[in-house]
C-alpha cells in the first residue's frame, strides 16, 4: 500500500511591528495585512490586525512604539505569490478625522530565522491639481473618501502617485519558518 505524500508546504510567520518614526505626527496607530497569491491560504492566526494608539517617545528619536504581535501560518503548493506584509499608519488630522500617514509593503523573508526590516512609508498624493489645491487649502490629507485603501494605492492603476519621505520609517521583526514536505519526509529550511 502506497501512502500519498503531502502536496503542500507551510509558512509560519511570527514577529512584531516594533516602532516607527513620523517626527511631524503624534498619536498614531498601525494596521497590517498580508497579501499573497491565489495558491496561498491562511491556516492559522490572524492575517490582519490593528494596533493601539501610541504617542511619541520623549527622547531624541521621538519613536512611536507599538510592539504589535504578528502570528500567522499559510499553506501553499508553490512559492508563486509569496506573502507580503502591508503596513498602514493612521492618525488624526486637525479636525480629528483619522487619515493615512503612510503605507509600506515588503515580502516575508525567504529564509528562516529572525529578520529585522525597516520599511520606507509612502503617502498617496493626488495627480489632480484641484485635489492638491483643496488638500493644501484645508491643511488636511483626508483620504477617507478613497475606496482603494492601501492595497489599491500600492497596486497599479491607482489614480495617485506615491511620495516617499525618508523620515517616515517603520521597523518590524519577522521570524518565518518554512515546513517543506516531500515524499513523506519533513525538511526544515
Amino acid at each position: 500500500m502506497t501512502t500519498a505524500s503531502p502536496s503542500v508546504f507551510l509558512l509560519m510567520v511570527n514577529g512584531q511591528v516594533e516602532s516607527a518614526q513620523f517626527p511631524e505626527y503624534d498619536d498614531l496607530y498601525c494596521k497590517y495585512c498580508f497579501v499573497y497569491g491565489q495558491d496561498w491560504a491562511p491556516t492559522a492566526g490572524l492575517e490582519e490586525g490593528i494596533s493601539q494608539i501610541t504617542s511619541k517617545s520623549q527622547d531624541v528619536r521621538q519613536a512611536l512604539v507599538w510592539n504589535f504581535p504578528i502570528d500567522v501560518t499559510f499553506k501553499s503548493t508553490n512559492p508563486y505569490g509569496w506573502p507580503q506584509i502591508v503596513l498602514s499608519v493612521y492618525g488624526p488630522d486637525v479636525f480629528g478625522n483619522d487619515v493615512v500617514r503612510g503605507y509600506g509593503a515588503v515580502h516575508v523573508p525567504f529564509s528562516p530565522g529572525r529578520h529585522k526590516r525597516t520599511i520606507p512609508m509612502f503617502v498617496p498624493e493626488s495627480t489632480s491639481k484641484l485635489q492638491k489645491f483643496t488638500r493644501s487649502a484645508s491643511c488636511s490629507t483626508h483620504w477617507g473618501q478613497i475606496e482603494t485603501g492601501p492595497l489599491g494605492v500600492l497596486s497599479h492603476g491607482a489614480p495617485f502617485s506615491l511620495c516617499s519621505s525618508s523620515r517616515r520609517l517603520a521597523d518590524f521583526t519577522l521570524c518565518p519558518v518554512k515546513n517543506l514536505c516531500q515524499m513523506g519526509k519533513m525538511l526544515m529550511t
